[in-house]
Protein backbone atom coordinates (compact mmCIF):
# COMPACT_ATOMS: atom_id res chain seq x y z
CA UNK A 1 0.00 0.00 0.00
CA UNK A 2 1.22 3.44 -0.55
CA UNK A 3 2.45 5.85 1.99
CA UNK A 4 -0.01 8.15 1.75
CA UNK A 5 -3.11 5.54 1.70
CA UNK A 6 -1.35 4.35 4.53
CA UNK A 7 -1.05 7.91 6.86
CA UNK A 8 -4.67 8.16 5.73
CA UNK A 9 -5.64 4.78 6.92
CA UNK A 10 -3.90 5.53 10.44
CA UNK A 11 -5.13 8.89 10.50
CA UNK A 12 -8.79 7.61 9.99
CA UNK A 13 -9.43 4.35 11.65
CA UNK A 14 -6.71 3.66 14.50
CA UNK A 15 -6.07 4.98 18.20
CA UNK A 16 -3.06 6.26 16.02
CA UNK A 17 -5.07 9.64 14.54
CA UNK A 18 -3.98 11.80 17.37
CA UNK A 19 -0.59 12.13 15.40
CA UNK A 20 0.03 14.49 12.77
CA UNK A 21 0.85 13.56 8.75
CA UNK A 22 4.61 13.86 9.30
CA UNK A 23 4.39 12.14 12.90
CA UNK A 24 2.90 8.97 11.17
CA UNK A 25 5.21 9.18 8.26
CA UNK A 26 8.08 8.95 10.49
CA UNK A 27 6.20 5.88 12.39
CA UNK A 28 5.83 4.38 8.94
CA UNK A 29 9.98 4.65 8.62
CA UNK A 30 10.11 1.97 10.57
CA UNK A 31 7.33 -0.31 9.81
CA UNK A 32 7.11 -3.48 7.32
CA UNK A 33 4.16 -5.35 6.46
CA UNK A 34 3.72 -9.31 8.32
CA UNK A 35 1.36 -11.84 7.58
CA UNK A 36 0.32 -14.42 9.98
CA UNK A 37 -1.47 -17.84 9.24
CA UNK A 38 -4.49 -18.42 11.48
CA UNK A 39 -3.30 -20.11 15.26
CA UNK A 40 0.52 -19.01 14.90
CA UNK A 41 1.43 -16.87 17.85
CA UNK A 42 2.53 -13.02 17.26
CA UNK A 43 3.82 -13.04 21.07
CA UNK A 44 4.37 -14.84 23.92
CA UNK A 45 3.92 -13.15 27.98
CA UNK A 46 7.57 -12.63 29.26
CA UNK A 47 9.22 -12.29 26.09
CA UNK A 48 10.90 -9.27 24.55
CA UNK A 49 8.93 -6.86 23.37
CA UNK A 50 10.26 -4.88 20.49
CA UNK A 51 7.53 -4.05 17.88
CA UNK A 52 3.91 -2.84 17.94
CA UNK A 53 1.82 -3.67 16.00
CA UNK A 54 -1.49 -2.57 13.56
CA UNK A 55 -3.65 -4.96 12.34
CA UNK A 56 -4.31 -4.61 8.77
CA UNK A 57 -6.57 -7.58 8.28
CA UNK A 58 -7.66 -10.75 10.26
CA UNK A 59 -8.65 -10.99 13.85
CA UNK A 60 -6.12 -11.81 16.84
CA UNK A 61 -6.53 -12.95 20.37
CA UNK A 62 -5.09 -11.10 23.36
CA UNK A 63 -4.74 -13.73 26.15
CA UNK A 64 -3.52 -14.65 29.53
CA UNK A 65 -1.55 -18.03 30.01
CA UNK A 66 -2.28 -19.82 32.68
CA UNK A 67 -0.18 -22.04 34.74
CA UNK A 68 -2.26 -25.03 34.50
CA UNK A 69 -5.25 -25.16 32.35
CA UNK A 70 -6.47 -23.05 28.79
CA UNK A 71 -5.39 -19.25 28.39
CA UNK A 72 -8.11 -17.01 29.22
CA UNK A 73 -9.31 -15.07 26.40
CA UNK A 74 -9.33 -11.02 27.31
CA UNK A 75 -9.88 -9.28 23.70
CA UNK A 76 -10.30 -10.58 20.33
CA UNK A 77 -8.63 -7.46 17.86
CA UNK A 78 -9.82 -6.73 14.47
CA UNK A 79 -8.94 -4.63 11.33
CA UNK A 80 -7.38 -0.98 12.42
CA UNK A 81 -6.83 -2.22 16.24
CA UNK A 82 -2.94 -1.25 17.70
CA UNK A 83 -1.89 -4.16 19.51
CA UNK A 84 1.29 -4.06 22.08
CA UNK A 85 2.45 -1.69 24.55
CA UNK A 86 5.30 -3.52 26.04
CA UNK A 87 7.47 -2.17 24.02
CA UNK A 88 7.37 1.56 25.56
CA UNK A 89 7.58 0.68 29.35
CA UNK A 90 10.73 -1.03 30.84
CA UNK A 91 11.56 -4.05 31.18
CA UNK A 92 10.49 -4.39 27.62
CA UNK A 93 8.19 -7.84 27.89
CA UNK A 94 5.05 -8.76 26.85
CA UNK A 95 2.53 -8.71 29.34
CA UNK A 96 -0.21 -10.86 27.43
CA UNK A 97 0.19 -13.20 24.66
CA UNK A 98 -1.35 -12.72 21.07
CA UNK A 99 -2.73 -15.20 18.72
CA UNK A 100 -4.17 -15.05 15.33
CA UNK A 101 -7.51 -16.69 15.18
CA UNK A 102 -7.72 -16.04 11.27
CA UNK A 103 -5.12 -15.73 8.50
CA UNK A 104 -4.23 -11.92 9.18
CA UNK A 105 -2.07 -8.99 7.75
CA UNK A 106 -0.39 -6.63 10.40
CA UNK A 107 1.48 -3.39 10.05
CA UNK A 108 5.00 -4.15 12.07
CA UNK A 109 6.40 -1.17 13.98
CA UNK A 110 10.27 -1.21 15.62
CA UNK A 111 9.59 0.01 19.02
CA UNK A 112 13.70 0.30 19.27
CA UNK A 113 13.90 2.68 16.75
CA UNK A 114 10.31 4.79 17.61
CA UNK A 115 11.67 4.74 21.07
CA UNK A 116 15.12 6.80 19.17
CA UNK A 117 12.44 8.99 17.43
CA UNK A 118 10.27 10.01 20.73
CA UNK A 119 14.06 10.73 22.52
CA UNK A 120 15.07 13.08 19.69
CA UNK A 121 11.16 14.60 19.77
CA UNK A 122 9.83 14.93 23.04
CA UNK A 123 6.48 16.09 21.28
CA UNK A 124 6.19 12.84 19.27
CA UNK A 125 7.32 10.72 22.53
CA UNK A 126 4.38 12.65 24.91
CA UNK A 127 1.85 11.94 22.10
CA UNK A 128 2.78 8.53 22.27
CA UNK A 129 2.60 7.68 25.42
CA UNK A 130 -0.72 9.20 25.61
CA UNK A 131 -1.91 7.15 23.37
CA UNK A 132 -0.55 4.11 24.59
CA UNK A 133 -1.47 4.62 28.19
CA UNK A 134 -5.31 5.12 27.23
CA UNK A 135 -4.30 1.16 24.49
CA UNK A 136 -2.93 -0.26 28.39
CA UNK A 137 -5.74 1.03 30.50
CA UNK A 138 -8.60 -0.12 28.29
CA UNK A 139 -6.50 -3.36 27.39
CA UNK A 140 -6.17 -4.22 31.32
CA UNK A 141 -9.74 -3.19 31.90
CA UNK A 142 -10.84 -5.98 29.64
CA UNK A 143 -8.08 -8.18 31.10
CA UNK A 144 -9.83 -7.23 34.61
CA UNK A 145 -13.48 -7.75 33.58
CA UNK A 146 -12.71 -11.04 31.75
CA UNK A 147 -10.62 -12.44 35.07
CA UNK A 148 -13.43 -11.44 37.43
CA UNK A 149 -15.93 -12.76 35.14
CA UNK A 150 -14.54 -16.27 34.87
CA UNK A 151 -13.67 -16.06 38.80
CA UNK A 152 -16.74 -14.64 39.84
CA UNK A 153 -17.02 -15.64 43.65
CA UNK A 154 -20.42 -14.93 45.05
CA UNK A 155 -20.28 -11.14 46.62
CA UNK A 156 -17.63 -9.67 44.79
CA UNK A 157 -17.75 -6.64 42.98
Amino acid sequence: MHAANLVNDLQTRTILSALGSQQLKRLLGHAKEQRLPAGELLFSQGTAAEHFYVLREGTVQIRVPAINGPALDVQTLGADDVIGWSWLIPPYQWTFEARAQTDSTLLVFDGKAILQECEQDPALGYALMKIFAALMSRRLHAARRKLMDSWAPPGWA
